[in-house]
C-alpha cells in the first residue's frame, strides 16, 4: 500500500485544510469544493485526509460498512438479517477513500439491480456502486467540473439523504451512503452550473503560495518524500495522530454544542446582507461554526 503524503505536512493552504477538517468533524455539512490551479495540493490533501481519520465501527460483513450503532441508517441487507433475528457481528476498519472518474455512469454511481434475477429467482441481487464503497468514508471528485451533470446531481442527492435507493421495476433496494463529498477542480477548465455550485456546502479557491520561503520549504519536504516516504510519513507521524484524536475528540463533543436564538439571528442578518440566495447558507454556517468549537473544545 502507497505511503500517503501527510495532511500536516501540507504547506499553507490553511483555508483549504480548514474547510476539509470541519467536514470531518461533521459531514452533515455537505463536502467542500476546492477550486484551484494546477499543483496547489488539492488533491493530495484530500486524500491525506482520509488517512488520517479515525477508524469506523461496522457490521462485520456488511457490503456497505452500517454502522451497528444506528439501526435507523442500516441497509435493507442488514435490516433483514436483524429482523430474523440474527446478531450483527461487529469490527473496525479503516476511513474509506474512493475516488470517483470523471467516465463513471449513474448505474456505476449508485448501482444496480439484477432484475432477471429478482424476477426468475425471487432474489434482490443488488450490484454495489460508488456510493456503497464511499459510505462513511470520503468520496473525491477530481475535476468535478468535467463530470456528466445528471452524475453530479445523482451524488449530490445521496449525499444530502445520507441514503441511496434503488428502485427498478417494482423492486426496491437501500443503503446508507454517508460521506466526506470532496471536489476539486480547475476554473481555467471551464466552471460549475450555478446549481450544482451552490450544492456544495463550503467553496474555497486557492492559489500557488507566493511566499519564497514557504516555497522553500515545499519543495524540501516533497523532496525528503520523494527519497523516503515512510521515514518521511514517520517524522510527522505524532502531529499527524494528535489531530486525528483532535478531529475525534469533536465528532464526541459536536452534538454538545449550543447555540442561541441571537447566534441565529446574527447568521440570518449576515446571509440577508449578502443577498444570498436561498436558505442553505443559513444552515450551512451553522453547522460549520459547531464544528469549529467542537474543534475547539468549545460547546458555545
Amino acid at each position: 500500500m502507497p505511503v500517503i503524503y501527510p495532511f500536516t505536512a501540507i504547506v499553507g493552504q490553511e483555508r483549504m485544510k480548514r474547510a476539509l477538517v470541519l467536514n470531518a468533524v461533521d459531514p452533515r455539512i455537505g463536502g467542500v469544493l476546492i477550486r484551484g490551479e494546477r499543483g496547489t495540493a488539492k488533491s493530495t490533501a484530500a486524500r491525506a485526509l482520509a488517512a488520517l481519520l479515525p477508524h469506523v465501527r461496522v457490521v462485520a460483513d456488511c457490503r456497505f460498512g452500517c454502522d451497528p450503532d444506528t439501526p435507523a441508517t442500516w441497509c435493507t441487507e442488514c435490516r433483514e438479517r436483524h429482523a430474523r433475528g440474527e446478531e450483527l457481528p461487529v469490527s473496525t476498519r479503516a476511513t474509506p477513500f474512493v475516488n470517483l472518474p470523471i467516465s463513471a455512469t449513474e448505474d456505476r454511481v449508485v448501482g444496480t439491480l439484477d432484475i432477471e434475477k429478482a424476477i426468475q429467482k425471487g432474489e434482490r441481487a443488488f450490484e454495489p456502486g460508488v456510493l456503497a464503497a464511499a459510505n462513511r468514508g470520503l468520496l473525491y471528485i477530481d475535476e468535478v467540473n468535467l463530470l456528466d451533470d445528471h452524475v453530479v446531481d445523482v451524488l449530490l442527492d445521496s449525499a444530502a439523504m445520507g441514503m441511496n435507493i434503488i428502485e427498478r421495476e417494482g423492486i426496491s433496494f437501500s443503503h446508507p451512503a454517508r460521506f466526506i463529498l470532496v471536489g476539486t477542480m480547475n476554473p481555467e477548465e471551464g466552471d460549475l452550473r450555478p446549481q450544482l455550485l451552490d450544492r456544495f456546502a463550503l467553496s474555497v479557491e486557492i492559489y500557488g503560495i507566493r511566499d519564497a520561503r514557504e516555497r522553500v520549504q515545499i519543495m524540501e519536504r516533497n523532496l525528503a518524500f520523494e527519497a523516503d516516504p515512510e521515514k518521511f510519513r514517520q517524522q510527522w507521524l505524532p502531529k499527524e495522530e494528535e489531530l486525528s484524536r483532535q478531529i475525534e475528540r469533536a465528532r464526541r463533543l459536536i452534538e454538545q454544542v449550543s447555540y442561541t436564538s441571537r447566534d441565529l439571528l446574527s447568521i440570518a442578518q449576515l446571509t440577508a446582507s449578502l443577498n444570498v440566495d436561498g436558505h442553505r447558507a443559513d444552515l450551512v454556517f451553522l453547522k460549520a461554526a459547531r464544528a469549529q468549537a467542537a474543534f475547539d473544545g468549545r460547546t458555545a
